[in-house]
């Protein structure tokens, strides 16, 4: 099935929207309580969170409608040189349709125009297809996080020269 998706950069109109897809998949992955991206505070106002410089959230717009979002940022407590992939999730009804390839692109386009050299994301040993993707896209696996991302529940570490 191809659908009419559109990757965009955010706007403040999309925020519940995107706190509610976050809120909606990460429970799907046993990704709830202390030390996960769905109690970050930035959750509800992500527009301004990623509006600061070096920074830029993406969502993906199905007729009007927001179903997914990603981005990147400085990695907090990290090397100037290194960005962080943030709070890329999709609701099911839009997996399986590229849409995750296009916006880690999108994401990476985005990081190697703010100067970044590195990509390091965190994610969860059960999310198979995004471990997936992020191998596929040449992501290589790290045995320890780096920065200070706050994400003390995540147990998978990647980062990507850039």
């Amino acid at each position: 099935m191809t659908s009419a998706w559109k990757i965009r950069p955010i706007q403040p109109r999309d925020d519940a929207a995107v706190a509610s897809i976050i809120r909606t998949v990460m429970p799907e992955f046993g990704a709830t309580g202390d030390g996960f991206a769905i109690n970050d505070p930035e959750v509800d106002w992500m527009q301004r969170a990623y509006s600061l410089p070096r920074s830029a959230y993406f969502v993906v717009d199905l007729g009007g409608k927001v179903v997914g979002g990603g981005g990147v940022a400085p990695l907090l407590g990290g090397e100037e040189d290194t960005c962080e992939l943030r709070k890329m999730y999709f609701l099911r009804t839009i997996r399986g349709q590229g849409v995750g390839s296009a916006m880690l692109l999108r994401c990476l386009e985005a990081a190697r125009a703010f100067g970044f050299r590195q990509c390091y994301l965190e994610t969860l040993s059960g999310m198979n297809d995004a471990i997936r993707l992020y191998e596929r896209h040449g992501f290589k696996r790290i045995g320890a996080p780096r920065g200070r991302t706050g994400h003390g529940g995540c147990n998978t570490f990647y980062l990507l020269e850039l």
